[in-house]
């Protein structure tokens, strides 16, 4: 019998206080909206008595900013280059940032991811208020961003709907944030679910857009990192959750790639790790995605420098997400990973770049163009 997971409800609502030694421990959590409020909210990012900029705006859930939900706020920022600062405090809404609202800046006020929270409940099977269906995989989203140039700081994008609430129910894909724009970037954010977690894509399926997460935290169980964009991670940790409902492995995948057969450059993860809370070898790295809606993807990952835990299963880290589709006929390699994940037990499983194969797959190819910057301290504890 292994241990049950931690409730991601649970888990949210715990104050920010409670096991902050722990760092990753998944006991420790953000303030709650009604706990007590801190005295200066927006710490060093001003105030709405002394905004930073006209095109500034604070969100607080006391009472003591602009507003007191993030969705309200995004509403207000109608246009380019509008910033909110999010005061402490668990936000329970979905939030969208339309494709107008480009060059939009989030950031949490306290530097800590968690402490201010962006959650709601939605499943891909939750039926729809109007009667219209269900909400679907895109619909369950937390927060959907649109928008080009959008950045955030410091903040925890999660879906906290869990599969005990609803087992008969076949569409248990929760996003807790679908992200489409091109030159989007995420500095110290986390990202917390369990199937479908992060959905890093495009808005159709001739853009290329290209994403950053620096120094993120995500985790999750069945495909938790997925989508059709060009993506970067970079010294990023991947946490794969135990399943109380399944009593074999796989549990799960960590990356499910879905890029187009045009796009030269797919997910890049360098200098990060990938651990686990389930037993060794339950979790697979990674499943080739390719959709109905494009037959022709030819799906792309590479893992450099990265610390595989034992809970990646050494002997055959990829699989089939489809017969069709079988992994080798995709672009999945690896180069100078360490741990027992990456351990090469079966070679032809393991496809490793060459050393001037790895000289194409580095941050700075992956964006051309844009240097995403990140000028903001940063409080290393996810």
């Amino acid at each position: 019998m292994h241990r049950p997971a931690p409730s991601r409800r649970g888990f949210l609502l715990t104050t920010a206080g409670a096991g902050a030694a722990l760092g990753l421990g998944l006991t420790a959590g953000p303030a709650a909206a009604g706990t007590r409020p801190r005295p200066h909210p927006f710490g060093r990012y001003g105030s709405p008595a002394a905004r930073r900029t006209p095109r500034t705006l604070y969100v607080d859930p006391h009472g003591r900013g602009d507003f007191t939900s993030v969705r309200a706020a995004v509403d207000a920022a109608g246009g380019d280059g509008w910033t909110l600062v999010l005061a402490p405090g668990t936000y329970r809404e979905t939030v969208s940032v339309d494709a107008d609202r480009t060059g939009a800046t989030w950031i949490g006020a306290s530097g800590d991811p968690r402490d201010a929270v962006i959650v709601y409940d939605n499943a891909a099977g939750t039926p729809k208020p109007d009667g219209s269906g269900t909400y679907g995989t895109s619909g369950s989203a937390t927060t959907t961003v649109r928008a080009d140039g959008f950045t955030a700081r410091a903040l925890t994008f999660a879906n906290d709907w869990l599969r005990a609430d609803q087992p008969d129910w076949t569409g248990t894909q929760a996003v807790a944030i679908k992200v489409m724009g091109d030159r989007s970037a995420f500095h110290d954010c986390r990202f917390l679910g369990h199937q479908d977690t992060l959905y890093a894509d495009t808005r159709d399926l001739a853009s290329f857009a290209r994403q950053y997460y620096e120094r993120c935290y995500v985790e999750g169980d069945v495909d938790f990192v997925f989508g059709r964009a060009t993506a970067v991670y970079e010294h990023c940790h991947f946490r794969t959750l135990v399943r109380p409902d399944l009593d074999a492995a796989p549990y799960g995948f960590v990356f499910a790639p879905s890029t187009a057969g045009a796009n030269p450059r797919g997910y890049l993860v360098t200098g990060g790790r990938v651990s686990s809370e389930a037993p060794a070898g339950y979790y697979k790295l990674a499943r080739p995605w390719v959709p109905s809606s494009d037959p022709t993807a030819r799906p792309m990952l590479t893992v450099r420098g990265t610390r595989l835990g034992a809970g990646i299963d050494a002997a055959a880290p990829y699989a089939d997400m489809r017969d069709a589709y079988p992994w080798q006929e995709q672009r999945f390699a690896e180069y100078r990973n360490t741990g027992p994940g990456a351990e090469v037990v079966v070679p032809e499983n393991r496809p490793q770049l060459t050393r001037a194969e790895a000289a194409r797959h580095t941050r700075e190819t992956y964006l051309g163009d844009w240097r995403p910057d990140d000028r903001q301290p940063h409080r290393g504890r996810h």
